[in-house]
């Protein structure tokens, strides 16, 4: 049987990547400073590792046929923009990439390696307004990226790049756009720090759905919500990152709809699965790009496309993240 090892396994994305690849009949071991916070993970080997060290990184990938490179220091705008953490976000990507690559460079057994990068890596001068031309990857560059996550993510790409020309290491690139559904991370960062990794989609059907449970409509929105961004279901990211990593294609590949939405818009759908009237109140905040849009003929050309309709991925994601705020409230009210 196929062995794969899956670091970040602990996070939202890679603990769904578990789960896809557990039924492709894979035998995976899971990697991260952290269990699933949620739910116990499918794996059929968890190890607790801090991959900054390369010592730790030698001994994920032990024994193992592939790599699906996930672990990253992130989270969303309130964490990723944060002036204060530019370094700490830096080093401790680099770190884990650097070790973990170099590892798989070493392994007598790794024969492929897919590397998750991010959309922060396209350049901010092109993502200054709503309704702009889809960009490709190529567009990645003259490089601009977003804060030290997408510098990293960036350098990390050519680095991979570096490594399949230079040593024959099978490598892929996957660029994950805004990922969202149920097992995320969805707290509030004022009562927990790790909610300042909460994403946007998840953030807002946390508030949508204490306006629900409270009966106070107002619902707080950094900015003007005019900003616009492609939102991808979870299943529809890993089904994705499985693909290609099982192809020919060395990358990078994006992946995500074609559609972006509007901030305001997503609120208006979550409200209406909520079954709840509410009243947007617009604050300051971390907004990150303006919009994003992009071209996904590398992703399509290889058979991907997004399953899961934003209406019942949001669906899903809602009734998800409404079983935590009630619990969350009863536990409060006790």
């Amino acid at each position: 049987m196929k062995k794969v090892v899956v670091t970040g396994a602990g996070g939202f994305v890679g603990t769904h990547l578990v789960r896809y690849l557990k039924s492709q009949d894979l035998w995976v071991r899971g990697v991260d400073i952290r269990y699933p916070l949620w739910e116990d993970s499918q794996a059929d080997e968890f190890l607790l590792l801090d991959l900054r060290y390369p010592a730790n990184a030698a001994h994920a990938l032990r024994s193992m046929n592939a790599v699906y490179a996930l672990a990253a220091d992130m989270g969303g705008m309130a964490f990723i923009d944060d002036s204060k953490l530019q370094g700490t976000i830096g080093f401790n990507n680099a770190m884990i990439n650097v070790g973990t690559l170099e590892a798989a460079r070493h392994s007598d057994t790794i024969r492929n390696y897919v590397f998750t990068s991010s959309v922060c890596v396209y350049p901010m001068h092109r993502l200054t307004t709503t309704q702009m031309k889809p960009l490709c990857e190529e567009d990645a560059y003259p490089a601009d990226p977003q804060g030290m996550y997408g510098w990293e993510k960036l350098w990390t790409e050519q680095l991979i790049e570096s490594y399949r020309e230079q040593f024959g290491l099978n490598t892929h690139i996957v660029r994950l756009q805004n990922t969202y559904g149920p097992r995320c991370e969805w707290r509030d960062p004022e009562s927990c720090p790790e909610g300042q990794r909460t994403k946007a989609p998840a953030a807002l059907a946390r508030k949508v759905a204490i306006a629900k449970l409270t009966g106070n409509p107002e619902v707080e929105i950094w900015g003007d919500g005019k900003a616009t961004r492609p939102f991808m279901y979870a299943l529809d990211c890993v089904r994705g990152i499985y693909m290609i990593g099982e192809s020919d294609c060395p990358g990078p590949i994006t992946l995500g709809p074609d559609q972006a939405i509007s901030i305001n818009a997503l609120v208006n759908t979550l409200a209406r699965l909520a079954g709840v009237d509410i009243v947007k109140v617009y604050v300051e905040g971390p907004q990150g790009v303006r919009g994003r849009n992009f071209n996904h003929q590398r992703a399509l050309a290889l058979g991907w496309q997004p399953e899961t309709t934003l209406a019942k991925g949001l669906r899903l994601l809602y009734r998800w993240v409404e079983d935590q705020v009630r619990e969350s409230l009863e536990e409060v009210s006790e």
